[in-house]
């Protein structure tokens, strides 16, 4: 023995250790992804049961917030390109009758700009939902189609000749 009493073996697992932190292989990152991908399939198969729940729910509150929205969309475009013009001319008139004052001003327009790609969203969603259903593809589940396996198919992530 000398001055420095050493164990090599525990030394080189050490070092062997600390090399295998440092970098991580194919396989691990291939079953760090596959954890992902289950945690994230967990939280997405969580989410539609609560969809499901909320869905059968009798309160407005929680079961129409769906169509709210739609209907909050449908009089706002109702307001802003019926109701309003009409209201203008209407409101013209009752100036003109003095049925009210001419200081009285009329009530605002709104501004649906932000609105819009919200409606826009909910009709193109329709429209998918509505030529799936005459095509006869409508589905019922809200995760997409897993392919089949067919002879010749091979999976991206397969190491198998």
């Amino acid at each position: 023995m000398g001055i420095v009493d050493v164990d090599l073996g525990s030394v080189i697992t050490a070092g062997g250790n600390l090399i295998d932190d440092l970098f991580t292989s194919d396989e691990e990152r291939m079953a760090l992804g596959i954890q992902e991908k289950q945690i994230d399939a967990g939280l997405m198969m969580g989410q539609m049961e609560i969809n499901k729940v909320e869905a059968n729910h009798k309160s407005i509150f929680v079961a129409g917030w769906r169509p709210f929205i739609g209907w909050v969309g449908g009089f706002a475009l109702a307001y802003k390109f019926l109701f309003y013009p009409l209201l203008g001319w209407a409101w013209q008139m009752a100036i003109a009758f003095d049925w009210i004052p001419a200081t009285v001003t009329m009530p605002p327009t709104i501004n649906a700009t932000e609105l819009y790609p919200i409606i826009m969203g909910m009709i193109g969603l329709g429209t998918m939902r509505t030529i799936e259903g005459v095509k006869g593809v409508k589905s019922t589940s809200l995760s997409p189609p897993v392919p089949k396996k067919e002879s010749g198919f091979k999976w991206p992530w397969s190491h198998k000749k």
